[in-house]
């Protein structure tokens, strides 16, 4: 077994689910430190993939470059086009293929967030959801089985959340609030773990 478009259809659904019921919490949370929108954006641009999905090619990376084009028409905030981004950086390493091993993965979210670095000008360390992701892909690291790989990634995501509550938020609106972030969860990191909870 493989990843192949039909993992991503079946992705798209079960975090759009999820979203349905958690997007109002990710709102308020985001509300706290930011500007509000966290929530919304993510539903918007799961509901725009998933009235795509039946049409995404076979072709991994355009399946990818496709889910970008629908997130980016739908969203301008800056998770949107973080979210966008890594789609992007995924598409490139597929691009021409049909299936992927699950053993990749974690060099997938590797390459998302280094591209998700550039385009948002952070670093690991900023306590931004990259730091969830760069989180996920080391504990992932080295994992083939995909049951195996989402429970490592979950971890690598909760460790993650653990290791940044008490510290400030360093880059975007919420740095302005920094010593108010202490103690809280970065919204975007929150975001990941629904996301990845909901695989």
């Amino acid at each position: 077994m493989a990843l192949t478009a039909g993992s991503l259809r079946t992705a798209i659904a079960r975090i759009l689910a999820a979203l349905e019921t958690e997007h109002e919490a990710l709102t308020s949370l985001d509300g706290q430190i930011g500007d509000g929108d966290l929530g919304i954006t993510l539903l918007k641009a799961f509901r725009e993939l998933d009235r795509i999905k039946g049409d995404l090619p076979d072709d991994l990376g355009m399946a990818l470059m496709q889910g970008a084009s629908a997130v980016s028409k739908v969203s301008s905030s800056s998770f949107g086009t973080l979210l966008a981004t890594s789609l992007m950086a995924a598409a490139k390493l597929t691009r021409g293929r049909t299936e992927a091993e699950w053993s990749e993965v974690p060099g997938f979210l590797d390459k998302a967030v280094e591209a998700m670095m550039a385009r948002g000008k952070a670093s690991l360390g900023d306590k931004t959801v990259m730091d969830a992701v760069s989180g996920a892909a080391k504990a992932a690291a080295g994992k083939d089985d995909p049951a195996e790989l989402l429970a490592a990634a979950r971890e690598g995501v909760n460790a993650a959340l653990a290791e940044f509550r008490d510290k400030p938020n360093r880059i975007g609106r919420a740095r302005i609030f920094a010593e108010r972030t202490v103690g809280m969860d970065d919204p975007g990191m929150v975001a990941f773990k629904v996301m990845v909870g909901a695989l």
